[in-house]
C-alpha cells in the first residue's frame, strides 16, 4: 500500500514536471477527476488556481468536459475545441487529450494549441470570396439583364438601346476596376516582405499626382492646395506604388470632401514618429467633408468596407483602395493615420521612414 502511494506521488510529480516543460498550455487530470498539474501557460489561460480542483469547475465547456470524461472512462485518445472571448476577440484552441497509464498510476493530459489566427485567416478568406462574389454579381446581373432586353423587346428601339449600352458600359467599367484593384492588391501582398530599395522623391510624386488630379478636382469645383513640396525629399520606396497611395488618398478627398471645398496636402519632413526607429517624412491629406464616425475608422482599410455603400458605388469606388494603401505602406514599413470628426472633415496621414 505504501509503495503504491509513493508511486502515485512520484507519478504526479513527474506529470507536473513534464507539464511545466511544455510550451503549450497543459492540464493533467487524475483518475479521481481532480486536476493534479497545470503549467504556467495553462494557469495564464484560465487565470485561476487550478491544482486540486475538480476539472468540471475549471474547464466548464460541455464539449471539452465530455471529451475528458470519455478518456477517463475508455482510456482512448480524444480531441475537442475550446473557445473563449478575450478583449472582444474570439480565441479558438484545438485540444488534444491523451490517457497516461503506468501500472497503478493513471491520468489524462489535456493540451491546448492556439488556432485563433488560422481560424481568423479562414474566416477572412470566406468573407473575401463572399464579398468579391457580391461585388461582381451586381454589375454582372445588370449587364446580363440589359443584354437579354436588347436581344428581345428592345431589339429595334434605338433610344433604349443607346441608354442600355451606356449603363452596360458603366457596369463593365466597374467590374474592370474591381478586377484591377484585386490584381493590384494581390501583387502588393506577394511583395509585402520585400522592402523597396530604390530612392524616390516624395515631393516630386505629390506634384505629379496633384497635377494629374486637377481635372477631377475642377469637375467637383474643389481646390487642391499643396504645401511643403517645393524641394526634394527622398525615401526608400517604389515610385509606382507610392504614386498609387497618394492618388488614392487625394482622389478620395476630392470625391468625398464635397463640392466647392478645399483639399490640403501638406508635407512635413524629418518628423518624429514614436513607432519608428528613425526620422520620417509625413504627408497629410485633409478634406472639408462630413467626416467619418468614430466606429468606422478602425475598419476603413478592410477589403470592401464602405462607410456609405451607395455613395461609394456612385462615385466609382471598389472598396479596395484603402486596403491597397495599407498593404503598400506596410511593405514600405510606413504608417497610415486617420483622424476625423463629424462635420469637420478628415485627415489621412502617410508616414514613411527615411531609412
Amino acid at each position: 500500500m505504501l509503495n503504491n502511494l509513493k508511486q502515485v506521488r512520484y507519478g504526479e510529480e513527474m506529470m507536473g514536471a513534464m507539464a511545466d516543460a511544455m510550451p503549450l498550455p497543459v492540464v493533467v487530470v487524475g483518475r479521481d477527476e481532480r486536476i493534479m498539474a497545470a503549467n504556467a501557460p495553462a494557469r495564464h489561460l484560465f487565470n485561476e488556481a487550478m491544482v486540486g480542483r475538480h476539472y468540471i469547475t475549471v474547464l466548464r465547456q460541455p464539449m471539452l468536459l465530455d471529451a475528458i470524461e470519455n478518456v477517463l472512462r475508455l482510456s482512448e485518445p480524444a480531441e475537442a475545441i475550446y473557445r473563449i472571448t478575450e478583449s472582444q476577440r474570439d480565441l479558438v484552441y484545438d485540444v488534444v487529450l491523451r490517457p497516461v497509464i503506468v501500472e497503478d498510476f493513471a491520468c489524462v493530459t489535456v493540451a491546448f494549441e492556439d488556432k485563433t489566427e488560422l481560424h481568423e485567416a479562414g474566416q477572412m478568406r470566406r468573407d473575401f470570396v463572399a464579398n468579391v462574389s457580391h461585388e461582381l454579381r451586381t454589375p454582372l446581373t445588370a449587364v446580363l439583364g440589359f443584354i437579354e432586353t436588347l436581344l428581345g423587346p428592345a431589339a429595334d428601339d434605338g433610344v433604349a438601346r443607346k441608354r442600355f449600352l451606356e449603363i452596360m458600359d458603366r457596369e463593365a467599367q466597374r467590374m474592370n476596376r474591381i478586377v484591377g484593384d484585386l490584381l493590384s492588391l494581390s501583387r502588393v501582398e506577394a511583395e509585402r516582405r520585400v522592402r523597396p530599395t530604390d530612392r524616390v522623391d516624395i515631393p516630386a510624386i505629390l506634384r505629379s499626382v496633384v497635377s494629374s488630379l486637377q481635372p477631377v478636382a475642377e469637375a467637383q469645383r474643389v481646390k487642391l492646395i499643396l504645401e511643403g513640396a517645393d524641394g526634394s525629399e527622398e525615401v526608400p520606396g517604389n515610385h509606382d506604388q507610392l504614386t498609387q497611395v497618394f492618388t488614392n488618398l487625394i482622389e478620395n478627398a476630392v470625391k468625398y470632401g464635397g463640392r466647392d471645398k478645399e483639399v490640403h496636402i501638406c508635407l512635413t519632413s524629418h518628423t518624429v514618429e514614436p513607432t519608428m526607429r528613425s526620422s520620417a517624412i509625413r504627408v497629410d491629406v485633409s478634406d472639408q467633408g462630413e467626416g467619418i464616425a468614430t466606429q468606422h475608422i478602425p475598419r476603413l482599410t478592410e477589403r470592401f468596407y464602405r462607410v456609405d455603400s451607395h455613395r461609394s458605388r456612385e462615385m466609382g469606388g471598389t472598396g479596395l483602395g484603402l486596403a491597397i494603401v495599407k498593404h503598400i505602406l506596410n511593405r514600405h514599413r510606413g504608417r497610415l493615420r486617420v483622424e476625423s470628426h463629424m462635420g469637420q472633415g478628415s485627415c489621412f496621414s502617410v508616414i514613411l521612414p527615411y531609412e
